[in-house]
């Protein structure tokens, strides 16, 4: 069965079968999650949970095959989404069989794209976000499309510190931004705060006298 889509201002075609997902046409919420998506030439990208390669190729045909990872669990689906790749005429992805991210060894992404099984528990999409945020640099997103709502939305706030939520006919697009943290170094605060009585008050001494 092959699907023709035009994503992202290239036009797609893609083998699918009956044993992956949303295998008559693309699913409405990774169409969601892609119409979200803003890139640049210097993105590095991870299609997590890639089927047969929807997400890597669209990426792919608008910054370059070099820029992208995929990877599946599915060794059917590695093998369809390498065809696909050569179906698309796109060179220079890695597709890597993988449980999640553990077989990936990239820590430098700027953005993880990943449409997990939601119907599921949430075990998949917990290890998902704990992993994805490790792989991520500093100003990286992770971005997800689901069903649901709260356990989402707690579980990457909880991770990553905060979550910007889109919706649209019943899908609901997460984007996720690691960040750095600014701790308080309390001691220099306190100091800071003790200069500041010095100069309002005079010294210690002073005081005592």
């Amino acid at each position: 069965m092959l699907i023709r889509k035009t994503i992202m201002g290239q036009e797609i075609t893609l083998e699918t079968g009956d044993y992956y997902f949303s295998p008559k046409g693309i699913d409405k919420g990774t169409l969601f999650m892609l119409s979200k998506v803003q890139l640049t030439k210097e993105d590095k990208v991870l299609d997590l949970g890639c089927g047969y390669g929807v997400v890597g190729i669209a990426i792919g045909k608008a910054i370059g095959g070099e820029r992208v990872v995929m990877c599946d669990i599915s060794e059917e689906a590695i093998a369809l989404s390498n065809a696909n790749l050569e179906r698309n005429g796109l060179t220079g992805v890695r597709v890597i069989k993988s449980d999640g991210l553990k077989e990936i060894p990239d820590r430098d992404f700027t953005l993880i794209l990943s449409n997990p099984p939601y119907h599921a528990d949430f075990s998949v999409a917990k290890a998902f976000i704990e992993d994805g945020y490790k792989r991520l640099i500093f100003g990286g997103k992770l971005m997800m499309v689901t069903k649901r709502l709260a356990w989402y939305k707690n579980k990457l706030t909880s991770v990553f510190g905060g979550v910007k939520v889109f919706e649209q006919d019943g899908y609901y697009v997460f984007v996720a931004e690691k960040r750095k943290v600014t701790r308080i170094n309390k001691k220099k605060e306190k100091q800071k705060l003790s200069k500041k009585l010095e100069r309002r008050y005079g010294s210690v001494r002073e005081v005592v006298q």
